[in-house]
Formats: structure tokens, sequence, C-alpha cells
């Protein structure tokens, strides 16, 4: 396992562990990049409108289509060290 993987597991763990709750926009984005970091680009259809959440998480995930798998990683680890204070 690289050490960019293991880094970013690590980040993955204390984003369960923050003192306080993000704001969803920063949920959002921390979804979004760690969906990209594991999964890469989004696939399948947008949620349809009675599904909000679902459709939040779609769009802030095809946000960063085309961003490259380390890069989403490096990005959700920084985050993830941002907010741990």
């Amino acid at each position: 396992m690289s050490a960019l993987k293991k880094k970013f597991e690590a980040a993955a763990a204390d984003s369960k562990k923050l003192p306080e709750r993000p704001s969803n926009d920063v949920l959002l984005q921390l979804y979004a990049l760690y969906k990209q970091g594991t999964d890469g680009d989004v696939e399948g259809k947008r949620p349809g409108f009675t599904d909000m959440v679902g459709r939040a998480k779609y769009d802030a995930w095809a946000a960063i289509k085309g961003t490259a798998g380390d890069e989403a990683m490096k990005r959700y680890i920084a985050l993830v060290d941002s907010l741990k204070g």
C-alpha cells in the first residue's frame, strides 16, 4: 500500500472523530473528494428532485469530475487536517 493511500485511510478515520460537526457544504466536499479518490468519476443518473440528499451528493461529486484520484486524496487529507484544528 502506498504512503498516500495510508494517509488517506488515516484521514478517513480521523474524519469520524472531528471535534465538531462540519457544515453541510464541508461534508459534501469530504464526500465528493472521498468518492473521487476511491471510485473515480461519478457515474449513473442524477437522483430525482425527491432525493435531495442524494442529489446534493451527486452534484458535489460531479463538480470535481476529472480530478485524478491521487489529487482528490491529497485534497481530502488537507481538508481533514484543516478541520482537526
